[in-house]
């Protein structure tokens, strides 16, 4: 199978988590396209959406999927998103699409977090994808010499300005063996919005493209 046969595959699948009736949370990226494609087919047995980002959002209301403002949902079943890294304790690094801060409101909201990812995505250990982290732009400076003097190289991805009008520095040759700490420990440094580790927002389930079908992981 082809990486876009997979997932088209896995975001199928995560139709059986939707709840009927229920707002759902859609994050964003190439994966959860093929997610909100296959939303389509049941719009009218949802209450809703709460979208990551604005290209998201942009594809659900073409699909006449409903899109609801954050502030005006207390809290959601299921969210469902795709990573780009995840470990087998369901920890993940996103961010590759930069919405990351807006996925982790909504992934706050949930009351499960289901990612989509292909088989390549599953790691022993987070960091060999580049690790972002959103910045206000008067920061980038002084959060990439910390990035660095951590052992990373820190770079600031050029040209992107995120829906949050802040700036992504991605932070490549991290071994993050505590995502936990390394989550919290860089969202206390003034001037981060917020870091793409999701190990407080961690997946419950993780639904992985394999060629021979779906592979259910649960944490």
């Amino acid at each position: 199978m082809t990486q876009d046969e997979l997932k088209a595959l896995v975001g199928q699948a995560a139709l059986a988590y939707v709840v009927p009736g229920s707002v759902v949370g859609v994050g964003t990226g190439s994966t959860v396209n093929c997610f909100i494609d296959a939303l389509a087919a049941m719009k009218d047995r949802i209450a809703g959406a709460v979208s990551s980002s604005e290209k998201s959002t942009e594809r659900l209301r073409g699909h006449g999927i409903r899109v609801l403002d954050a502030n005006t949902v207390d809290g959601i079943p299921v969210y469902i998103d795709g990573a780009d890294e995840i470990d087998h304790a369901g920890n993940m690094i996103k961010g590759g699409g930069a919405a990351l801060t807006r996925e982790k409101i909504v992934a706050d909201k949930a009351e499960r977090f289901i990612c989509i990812a292909d088989q390549s995505k599953l790691v022993d250990t987070l960091g060999k994808f580049p690790l972002p982290v959103e910045v206000i732009p008067m920061a980038a400076a002084q959060i990439a010499r910390k990035l660095r003097a951590l052992g990373g190289q820190a770079v600031l991805r050029h040209g992107v300005v995120t829906d949050n009008g802040c700036h992504i520095i991605d932070v490549a040759g991290l071994q993050i063996v505590d995502p936990a700490a390394t989550e919290c420990e860089m969202n206390q440094w003034p001037g981060v919005v917020t870091v793409g580790i999701f190990a407080r927002n961690r997946a419950s389930v993780c639904l992985l493209g394999t060629p021979e079908g779906v592979k259910t992981l649960n944490f």
